[in-house]
């Protein structure tokens, strides 16, 4: 029997546990992108890119490609998403996983001022120009024109179009990993004082959080929004493991 299983991706961990399942015989994997990255990483199995509709359409994809189990392994930011993936899942009778990686935690030295949302991050800026390092994607950096004095160092995979409307701003395309000691010369190079970061999580891009405790800068940090109440792992290891028991024969799990 072939288990068909859509992931909703867009993460490393979205794309090492794709690779892991489809090592199995008895499993078919999609994986779906929401499409906002120009050029993505390569998946190595079949990829859906774009939104299905909302949850309502998300269900009826589901039913229609016969989907046996959800797994929303998004960014721990795409809030909307992963509501209309846990809805979905519950208007198909689907099941449904989440691989969230943990945040990340403050530690001694860390300067960090926490908030709740962009806009707030904005505020926290405070009136005095700084040197502020945005990393926080392309989608989110327009909101801080309505603090047009500061110094902006934008960092995303792919260009911001258009650009901030705002006199003082330098843009660098990049996609990560960073490493801690190639975000501490880039952070002194720039003279930053700020960085505005959310809480991602992972290594990936921890390398800026550590740099900047190094440094004695302080970071805007965004916490992160609430998200379903589903089934859940932290690791792509510990995800993979629930899939094998979902999907082992009764006999085997004594049932």
């Amino acid at each position: 029997m072939t288990h068909r299983i859509l992931i909703l991706g867009g993460t490393t961990e979205a794309r090492q546990l794709a690779g892991k399942l489809a090592a199995r015989a008895d499993v078919s994997i999609t994986l779906s992108l929401a499409g906002r990255t120009e050029s993505p990483v390569a998946q190595g199995v079949p990829v859906r890119s774009g939104g299905f509709g909302g949850a309502r359409g998300l269900a009826a994809y589901l039913r229609e490609a016969g989907t046996d189990l959800l797994v929303d392994a998004t960014h721990p930011y795409a809030a909307r998403i992963s509501a209309n993936a846990a809805e979905a899942a519950r208007q198909a009778g689907v099941p449904i996983m989440a691989l969230r990686r943990p945040g990340w935690e403050r530690v001694a030295g860390d300067r960090w001022t926490q908030v709740d949302t962009v806009a707030g991050a904005v505020t926290a800026l405070g009136l005095t120009p700084r040197r502020v390092f945005l990393a926080l994607g392309r989608q989110e950096v327009a909101a801080f024109e309505a603090a047009s004095q500061h110094h902006y160092l934008i960092r995303s995979v792919d260009p911001v179009e258009p650009r901030l409307a705002v006199p003082d701003a330098t843009y660098l395309l990049a996609r990560g990993p960073f490493r801690e000691a190639d975000e501490r010369a880039l952070l002194e190079s720039h003279r930053i004082d700020t960085v505005v970061s959310k809480n991602s999580g992972g290594e990936a891009t921890y390398g800026k959080i550590a740099a900047a405790r190094a440094l004695g800068i302080e970071v805007v940090m965004i916490r992160r929004p609430a998200l379903p109440d589903v089934a859940s792992a932290e690791t792509v290891e510990a995800l993979a493991a629930m899939v094998d028991h979902l999907f082992e024969p009764a006999a085997e799990r004594g049932v």
